[in-house]
C-alpha cells in the first residue's frame, strides 16, 4: 500500500485529497440544506445547488445576469444604498460565459466553477509549498487547504475559489521569479476580490529584500519587480476608477462598500485603520464583546508571532510571509470586522504551511478533525440562514 502510494503522481494524490474532502464537505452542506428554512432566496429544505447560491451568490447571480447599474441607489437617508458594484466583476463574467455555452442555470455552472478552481488551487499550493517544505508536508498542506473550516465556500457561487487559485499562482511565479508573467495573472485576481494593493505592497518588501540581501540581481530584473508593482497597485485601485467612469461618481465603489457598514450604525467616509476601531466598539456593547475582541487581538498576535518570528514561519519562504503581512495590514487598514471578516482570511491561506509542519501522527489527525469541526461551526453560524440573519459569511 504504502509502495502504491509512492509510485502514484503527485498531482493524482492531491486530487484523491480534493476528491475526498469535498465528499465530506458536501455531505455537510446538504445536511445543512435539510435543516434550512424559508429564506429571502429560497424555499424551505431548498437543494445543493439554491442552497450554494444564497447570501452574497445572489449579487454575483444578478452581476452575471443583468452588469452593473449606472445609476447608484439612494437610501431614504440619502446615502449610497448596497448594490453589485461591490463585487468584482470576473467571476460572474466566467459565470456568465459558460452559462451562454453550456445553457445551464447560475447556480449550476457557479458551483462548478468555484470546484474547478478549488481543484486547481489544490495543485498550485502543493508546487508552491513542495520546494520549501518537501513532499509530504506540501502534501499535508493540501489536506489542510481542503478540510479548512471556511473551505465549504469552494464549493458554492462565491468567488474565493477563483482568485486564491491566481493569488496562489502569482506566489509561485513570484517564488521563481518570473515576474513579467504576473501581469495577466494579477490582472485576474484583482478583478476577482480585493488584493492588488496589497500585492503590490509584498512586491515592494521583495524588492527591498533582494536589494538588501545584495545578491545576484540584474537590473532587469529590478525594472520588472517596479513595473510589475507599479500595474498590480494601478489594478487596485483599477474598479475604483471603473466604478467612477460609469456612475460618474468618484466614491461610487467606497460609498457602495460602505453602505454594509449601516446596517451596524455607523456612517461617514473610509478612514484608514478607522474600521477595527468601530468595530470594537461595536462588538463591546454586547455581553460577549470583551470576549469577542480580546480573541481577535490575541489571535492576530499569535498570526504575527507565528509569520514573524516563528521558525516554522521561516521556512514557507520569504515572499509567502510577505504576502501574509502585506495583506493583514490591508484587512486592518480598511475592513470592517464582522461575521464575513472569516472569508477574508482565506488568502492568509500560506499560514497552513505552517500549521502543516510537525510530524506527529496524533497532532496531524487532531487538526484535521478539528478543522472539519470548524467548518460545521462556520455553516450553522453563518450560511445557515435564520429568520432575519445578520451574520452574512
Amino acid at each position: 500500500m504504502v509502495d502504491l502510494l509512492v509510485r502514484t503522481p503527485w498531482w493524482q494524490r492531491v486530487l484523491a485529497i480534493f476528491v475526498a474532502s469535498r465528499i465530506v464537505t458536501t455531505a455537510l452542506l446538504l445536511w445543512f440544506a435539510s435543516r434550512q428554512g424559508p429564506n429571502p432566496w429560497t424555499g424551505a429544505h431548498p437543494g445543493y445547488f439554491d442552497f450554494a447560491r444564497i447570501w452574497d451568490a445572489h449579487w454575483y447571480y444578478i452581476i452575471a445576469l443583468t452588469w452593473y447599474p449606472s445609476v447608484l441607489p439612494v437610501t431614504e437617508t440619502g446615502a449610497i444604498g448596497e448594490n453589485a458594484w461591490a463585487f468584482m466583476p470576473a467571476y460572474p463574467a466566467v459565470v456568465r460565459g459558460l452559462m451562454v455555452i453550456t445553457g445551464l442555470d447560475f447556480a449550476v455552472i457557479g458551483v462548478l466553477v468555484s470546484v474547478a478552481f478549488a481543484a486547481g488551487t489544490s495543485l498550485l499550493l502543493y508546487r508552491l509549498f513542495e520546494r520549501l517544505l518537501g513532499p509530504g508536508t506540501a502534501l499535508f498542506s493540501v489536506v489542510l487547504f481542503c478540510v479548512a473550516p471556511l473551505s465549504p465556500i469552494y464549493q458554492v457561487a462565491y468567488a474565493e475559489s477563483m482568485h486564491t487559485f491566481f493569488l496562489v499562482l502569482a506566489l509561485l511565479l513570484l517564488q521563481n521569479r518570473q515576474y513579467w508573467l504576473m501581469i495577466p495573472v494579477i490582472t485576474v485576481m484583482a478583478l476577482t476580490r480585493p488584493s492588488g494593493l496589497a500585492f503590490a505592497l509584498a512586491l515592494l518588501l521583495h524588492l527591498c529584500y533582494r536589494w538588501w540581501r545584495r545578491g545576484e540581481f540584474p537590473w532587469r530584473e529590478r525594472i520588472a519587480i517596479v513595473v510589475v508593482g507599479l500595474f498590480s497597485a494601478f489594478m487596485g485601485v483599477a474598479w475604483l476608477l471603473a466604478a467612477w467612469f460609469v456612475t460618474g461618481s468618484p466614491t461610487a465603489y467606497t460609498d457602495t462598500e460602505l453602505a454594509w457598514r449601516a446596517g451596524y450604525g455607523f456612517t461617514g467616509e473610509l478612514v484608514p485603520f478607522e474600521p477595527w476601531l468601530l468595530g470594537a466598539q461595536f462588538w463591546l456593547q454586547f455581553r460577549e464583546g470583551p470576549l469577542i475582541v480580546g480573541l481577535a487581538v490575541l489571535l492576530l498576535a499569535a498570526l504575527v508571532w507565528l509569520v514573524g518570528f516563528s521558525r516554522a514561519g521561516r521556512r514557507i519562504g520569504v515572499d509567502n510571509r510577505f504576502w501574509l503581512a502585506s495583506y493583514l495590514l490591508y484587512l486592518l487598514a480598511v475592513f470592517f470586522p464582522q461575521s464575513s471578516t472569516f472569508r477574508l482570511l482565506v488568502p492568509l491561506f500560506p499560514v497552513l504551511g505552517i500549521v502543516a509542519q510537525p510530524r506527529s501522527r496524533v497532532y496531524r489527525i487532531a487538526v484535521v478533525v478539528a478543522m472539519i469541526i470548524g467548518q460545521y461551526l462556520w455553516l450553522q453560524a453563518t450560511w445557515l440562514v435564520s429568520g432575519s440573519d445578520w451574520t452574512p459569511p
